[in-house]
């Protein structure tokens, strides 16, 4: 047996048992490799995504969480990024808002987030994703303050803030909008967002905008 098969990393495969660090190993060794994750320390490789069941509504998401940093200095949007949550989580959500300064997350000295960011978005097939058991646990207990999963399939929008360590379903107003409670301004238009009216989701994430409490937040953030 040769020194070269004895030092092969063997690839990532659902279902194995890892550390943090030998789950990192393993991903560096798969170049081509586009999504995997480790949750309670089992390791999760990302199927081929789908276009309409995935890729577009994840560029609506984009689209929408885009529009507001944009106009929100002290924050910043990643676009599948890979967390170091804690020594079994590893997770890499569809978008990341996060604070750049003041929040209980940061950037390591390797580029990855470490820590808790404030808000993650999944784009999920259904109910019986591990977006709505496993995950959002992990992001419960990690104290994540905003969850919002998009379930494709069914076309329905959860969002979740923390409280009291655990997760309450938001709200809708009167309007029908729902509004963060970590990101002062940001407000979705759920049944807009599902049904693809992204005129009406960009009118009212505008309004949300030139809202006095999203004002408040900016000068709040700008010590």
């Amino acid at each position: 047996m040769t020194t070269e098969r004895l030092t092969q990393i063997p690839p990532l495969e659902s279902g194995d048992r890892l550390t943090r660090a030998e789950f990192e190993r393993r991903y560096h060794a798969m170049p081509a490799l586009k999504k995997a994750e480790l949750i309670e320390g089992v390791v999760y490789v990302a199927s081929p995504l789908r276009a309409q069941a995935h890729g577009k509504p994840h560029g609506d998401v984009m689209g929408w969480l885009w529009t507001y940093k944009a106009v929100t200095p002290g924050i910043e949007l990643y676009d599948n990024p890979t967390v170091r949550l804690d020594a079994d989580n590893e997770p890499q959500p569809d978008a990341v808002l996060r604070l750049k300064e003041g929040g209980r997350s940061w950037i390591s000295a390797d580029d990855y987030i470490e820590g808790s960011p404030e808000l993650i978005v999944e784009v999920a097939a259904s109910s019986a994703s591990y977006d709505l058991h496993d995950k959002l646990r992990v992001y419960r207990r990690n104290e994540i303050q905003e969850y919002i999963v998009w379930r494709t399939y069914s076309q329905q929008i959860d969002w979740f803030y923390l409280e009291a360590g655990e997760y309450r379903s938001l709200t809708a107003n009167a309007s029908g909008i729902l509004c963060s409670q970590r990101f002062p301004g940001l407000w979705l238009a759920r049944e807009a967002l599902v049904s693809g009216n992204l005129s009406e989701v960009l009118r009212v994430l505008q309004a949300g905008i030139a809202s006095p409490e999203h004002q408040a937040f900016i000068n709040a953030l700008d010590l």
